[in-house]
This record gives structure tokens, sequence and C-alpha cells, in this order.
């Protein structure tokens, strides 16, 4: 088993309950990790195995696309959608920080964790 890692992927989004999240939108912050069957790696070429790339891609493609209110369903979309992209992975974990929250309180982040 090996795993593929992007720490701290930034996005806009426009996710999230209150039409005023949707309306002007937020950053937010994703970690993902894909781990993957060793014999993916079968030599020095790029073709055999996943590209990071493609992922982070993926990943961008879906958070400008999507009008969820919740960061649980934008999670297990990235998720289901990284899965299709190689039938090698084993499993995809995704967090999902919200940065800015209508929550009265002092705190860097809200985050969710999801690991399919």
């Amino acid at each position: 088993m090996y795993k593929i890692k992007i720490n701290n992927m930034k996005f806009h989004s426009y996710i999230g309950v209150y039409e005023e999240e949707k309306k002007i939108g937020q950053n937010i912050e994703i970690d993902l990790i894909i781990s993957l069957s060793k014999e993916i790696i079968k030599n020095d070429d790029i073709n055999s195995t996943l590209s990071y790339g493609d992922c982070y891609r993926k990943i961008e493609e879906i958070v400008k696309a999507s009008r969820v209110d919740l960061l649980e369903t934008l999670a297990l979309d990235i998720i289901k959608e990284i899965k299709e992209m190689n039938e090698k992975i084993e499993y995809v974990q995704v967090n999902i920080r919200k940065l800015a929250v209508p929550i009265n309180g002092i705190f860097d982040s809200v985050e969710i964790q999801i690991k399919d």
C-alpha cells in the first residue's frame, strides 16, 4: 500500500446552509489522502499510476460546481469522484475546513473528516 496526500488545498466555495454563504461564498481548505495498492507502481511512468495533479484538478472542478449545504456532502462527492479515477484505490480520506463560520466563539475553523 502507498498513499498520495495533497495537503491544505485552498478554494473559494459557495456551499453552506445559509443564503449568504451561497451568495458571497467563503474560503475552505481541503486535505486529501488516497491509499492505493503498491502494484499500481509498475515503473517510472506517470501513466501507470494516479496523478496527484489530476486529483487536484478533479477536486477543484467539484468545488467550483458545488452548491451543497453540508461539508459532509461535498466530502462524499469528492470521495466518489476520486475513487472512480482508478480501480486500485483502497480508500480515500477527505478533511474539509470551513474558515468562517457563523458561530459566536473564538476558533480557527471547523473541520469534517470522512474516510471511505
